[in-house]
């Protein structure tokens, strides 16, 4: 019998499998496809200090390996959230959920993380620095080791529960910024968020998204994927999850070989609702194929 356990910043997660923000909603609206207490823990939707109704229309565009969104963090704000999204959650799910929580300053990332930490459906914070700084001229704080420092010190300042920052793969020096967020204190690094991509409609001559660029994601990215997860796993000393293009039972063990603890699923979950709880299930047949015993063996077994 193989074990798929593994822990994660001091979490036991019945297996690796995280469906990633932004593809999962709230968890609970999946709860009629299958019981998703199968999965290793739920990525909520990405949660602001104010309610944010999102970027205009057309948001999507397909790609022939993946597609491309701009939905602008369209959430109802961390107080509903708490009030409103979470209570729904907890009558499904029984296992610590991971709260993505974005900011547009370090003020707001404060407050919001804040607020999520006294939850108890909350094990995990996983603070995303993609959203632009207001600050700074509208530069995202996952672009300047700096910016990273300064938001993962203020909000660990504030927090008790493990701190996991997800971090944007459209940057020079991805390994900078993962060091940044460590030496602040982050308890775990995530990555990698979207690539930036673009889609042209050939009738009309115009971008297809109405924000003309937005995040590409899904088995083209997986690749980029696995390079920066094996480089970021060997240069810092605290748990990588690996995310982007994860598809198969077999890209969850490459990704943990290339150092990752944990991975998320997201494009694959808008492709088949059901993709995390059929990866979960075909993992102890890849484990045994590739004589796996314990998943948590293999992480970082690539040199």
């Amino acid at each position: 019998m193989v074990n798929t356990k593994v822990n994660l910043m001091g979490l036991t997660l019945d297996n690796p499998v995280i469906p990633a923000s932004g593809t999962f909603g709230f968890g609970y609206e999946f709860a009629d496809v299958y019981d998703i207490n199968i999965l290793g823990s739920i990525s909520l939707k990405g949660t602001t200090k104010e309610p944010r109704f999102g970027n205009p229309t057309p948001r999507i565009a397909e790609c022939e390996a993946g597609l491309i969104n701009s939905v602008g963090l369209q959430n109802p704000g961390v107080d509903k959230v708490i009030s409103e999204e979470l209570p729904k959650l907890r009558k499904v799910y029984n296992k610590p959920a991971i709260a993505n929580c974005g900011g547009f300053s370090i003020e707001e990332y404060v407050e919001v993380c804040q607020k999520l930490d006294k939850c108890p459906e909350i094990g995990i914070l996983e603070v995303n620095i993609s959203c632009p700084n207001v600050h700074n001229g509208g530069m995202s704080f996952g672009t300047d080791p700096k910016a990273a420092y300064e938001v993962v010190k203020a909000v660990k300042a504030v927090t008790t529960k493990p701190v996991l920052v997800k971090l944007s793969p459209n940057v020079t020096d991805i390994v900078a910024i993962a060091k940044a967020c460590e030496e602040a204190g982050a308890d775990g690094i995530c990555l990698i968020n979207t690539l930036l991509g673009m889609r042209i409609n050939l009738k009309n001559r115009q971008p297809i998204i109405a924000n003309k660029m937005g995040g590409f994601s899904g088995p083209a990215i997986f690749p980029v994927a696995v390079r920066m997860v094996y480089q970021v796993a060997n240069a810092v000393n605290i748990p990588v999850v690996g995310v982007g293009g994860v598809a198969t039972a077999e890209n969850v063990i490459e990704m943990m070989l290339a150092g990752a603890t944990a991975v998320q699923v997201g494009a694959e979950n808008l492709v088949n609702p059901a993709a995390c709880r059929d990866i979960i299930l075909d993992l102890p047949r890849v484990m045994e194929k590739y004589g796996i015993e314990n998943l948590s063996d293999i992480i970082g077994g690539c040199k």
